[in-house]
């Protein structure tokens, strides 16, 4: 009875310590966030208070009003927003055909992995090493300061993660259900397009939610390929803000508040997909 008195005492306090580090992990997630949104909302007075006002102070929308009605913030999140979607439908729809075709088909000489590897090295050179080629040839075509260049450039930068994810996915899928709706004369588009994608379902949520936070935060190549207002993304736009005489901390959080709110949003919408996409590529059955 004692020992099992003891081992239940043990269990107890392994639980409670358990939920006090996982308590403490997500205050010190959710820390930055909250003082970002309150700074969002405070006066200039309150900012700089010390010590620091957690939760008393008097809140105002005046930050948000100058961000979106006064200065250009408005713009660069509608941008944000055209290129984010536009690469992302677009990584999806060629990388999805692409991983189709490598998990399905047999190409000569061992061609699926060489190609699965080439794919894949392109994800392991660091975006600053192409940042001065890609300026150099979006300066030839005639495409800086364009929302075209950087769908183009955001598409090739996702496109191997999207392969290489839905691979994963559609390996896992047995390829009799499509062999079965080919015998009942549907084409290989077709059962892929019937078939295949609504069982991939889950594979394509997660992957989207991935390109979709890649390309809504991505900022150095948005920098380089985009000098004036016309075709500037949200994340330079915020960093824009920060010059040799004041930084203007309050429309600043109000403008990454706003931010945060679009893939927020659309993760919450995929939810009920993202678990079950996050590890069905993972295990092969």
């Amino acid at each position: 009875m004692k020992a099992t008195a003891n081992h239940a005492r043990r269990s107890s306090l392994t639980r409670v310590a358990r939920y006090a580090l996982l308590a403490v992990a997500v205050c010190v997630a959710i820390a930055p966030v909250y003082w970002m949104l309150t700074i969002s909302v405070k006066t200039e007075v309150d900012q700089f208070a010390s010590p620091p006002r957690w939760f008393d102070f008097s809140p105002t929308l005046a930050h948000y009003i100058d961000a979106f009605s006064t200065r250009s913030f408005g713009s660069f999140l509608l941008t944000s927003a055209i290129v984010a979607a536009l690469s992302t439908l677009c990584a999806m729809t060629i990388g999805t055909l692409a991983a189709y075709a490598l998990a399905r088909f047999r190409l000569p000489a061992g061609l699926n992995k060489r190609l699965s590897l080439w794919i894949l090295s392109t994800r392991m050179f660091p975006p600053i090493v192409t940042a001065v080629p890609l300026f150099l040839m979006m300066r030839d075509l005639r495409l800086l300061n364009t929302i075209g260049s950087l769908v183009v450039v955001y598409t090739a930068f996702n496109l191997p993660f999207v392969v290489w994810m839905m691979i994963g996915f559609f390996r896992e899928l047995p390829r009799e259900l499509e062999e079965a709706a080919m015998v009942d004369g549907d084409s290989r588009l077709g059962a892929l397009r019937r078939v295949v994608l609504p069982l991939a379902a889950p594979g394509l949520a997660a992957t989207a939610v991935f390109c979709l936070i890649v390309s809504w935060n991505e900022f150095l190549l948005a920098l380089v390929l985009t000098q004036t207002e016309a075709a500037m993304t949200l994340p330079v736009g915020i960093a824009g803000r920060v010059t040799q005489y004041e930084i203007k901390w309050g429309v600043m959080s109000a403008a990454g508040v706003v931010a945060m709110m679009p893939i927020l949003v659309f993760a919450l919408s995929v939810q009920k997909y993202l678990v079950r996409g996050l590890s069905l590529g993972a295990v092969k059955g």
